[in-house]
């Protein structure tokens, strides 16, 4: 690539610094409404409203409430939201056969979400973790090894269910080998072919995942287990690039890197040598150390968060899921 060289005074890179509309001009990325996607708890029964203790500000929310939320959202020009389900412990099982449940708490809160606004993206998580007894993603042998294609059998099931009862897109996020061609050849035989897939193709087996297991209810069951068996090392970079290229392959309109800030480098990698659509999120963790130094005044909340979001743009990512989509929404708009 060829550089621009130049030898002061006559090159000053501070002159074109010096104002604002200038610094405006020249900006290399923007941060915009479109970027956002917002993750929502959703809890089964009406009128229920339960604090995420380790996430201030995030709320677990029953579908009524759901949608009064969304309702803001969409009037801030949010572009799509992704849903959790918090899964009652009577209902987890070995074989986690609520992930698949017609009429199961993330179905039912799809089709209430796609009746009332239609035009909203919905994307649902496809993993095991929030309806087995054990926290684990997936279906788990007499060692408690994760069994790969039992689980995907299930994957599909879970993915199938989603799509009948109206999201637009599906969003894989166990990590298991094979399930993005599994899921594409269901949906198309199932006739969902606008149904998308958002694989989340370099998951790492991170620890900033904490304040998220609380607030689905997986954190309890999955104790003192980890999940290094099947998400990635830390340490690995190539290997995530082999990942993002084999879920293209299978069938994924797009691909995720999670976490965020700690793995931008992983974002920049699979955005220049793939050219996929690419996306981040800001995982719980993330947004949990943010929070707690805003509250103690150690950073200015609005500052470091819209600088966060705009260093995901600046790394590559098309979109970005995150804690603060709704904020960040008011923030853009208010600029305006």
């Amino acid at each position: 690539m060829s550089q621009v060289t130049g030898a002061f005074p006559r090159r000053r890179p501070r002159r074109i610094r010096k104002h604002d509309f200038s610094r405006r001009l020249i900006a290399e990325n923007t941060l915009t409404v479109n970027d956002l996607i917002y993750p929502v708890f959703v809890l089964e029964g009406n009128a229920r409203r339960e604090v995420v203790e380790s996430m201030p500000g995030v709320e677990r929310l029953s579908i009524d409430l759901l949608l009064e939320e969304v309702a803001e959202l969409v009037a801030l020009g949010v572009p799509a939201v992704a849903l959790f389900p918090v899964t009652p412990q009577e209902k987890k099982s070995l074989g986690a056969e609520e992930a698949y449940n017609p009429e199961g708490l993330a179905q039912k809160a799809v089709r209430a979400l796609k009746r009332e606004f239609p035009e909203l993206g919905v994307i649902t998580d496809v993993a095991l973790d929030p309806f087995t007894t054990h926290g684990q993603d997936g279906i788990i042998d007499e060692t408690g090894y994760i069994l790969n294609d039992i689980t995907t059998e299930v994957l599909v099931k879970q993915a199938l269910s989603h799509a009948e009862a109206g999201a637009d897109m599906v969003a894989p996020s166990d990590m298991m080998d094979g399930r993005i061609g599994a899921i594409r050849d269901a949906l198309e035989a199932a006739g969902h072919v606008n149904t998308q897939i958002m694989a989340y193709s370099a998951k790492y087996s991170s620890s900033f995942y904490g304040p998220f297991r609380d607030a689905v209810g997986s954190a309890g069951n999955l104790g003192g287990g980890n999940k290094h068996t099947y998400q990635m090392d830390p340490a690995n970079s190539d290997e995530a690039i082999q990942e993002v290229a084999m879920d293209i392959e299978e069938g994924a309109d797009m691909v995720m890197v999670k976490p965020g800030m700690p793995y931008l480098d992983i974002v920049r990698r699979v955005k220049t040598e793939l050219q996929v659509p690419t996306f981040a999120y800001q995982v719980s963790g993330e947004y949990a150390m943010l929070k707690a130094a805003a509250q103690n005044g150690w950073l200015d909340e609005k500052k470091v968060v819209l600088e966060a979001l705009l260093c995901f743009k600046r790394a590559g990512a098309d979109g970005i899921l995150t804690y603060f989509a709704k904020p960040v929404a008011r923030w853009l708009k208010e600029a305006e």
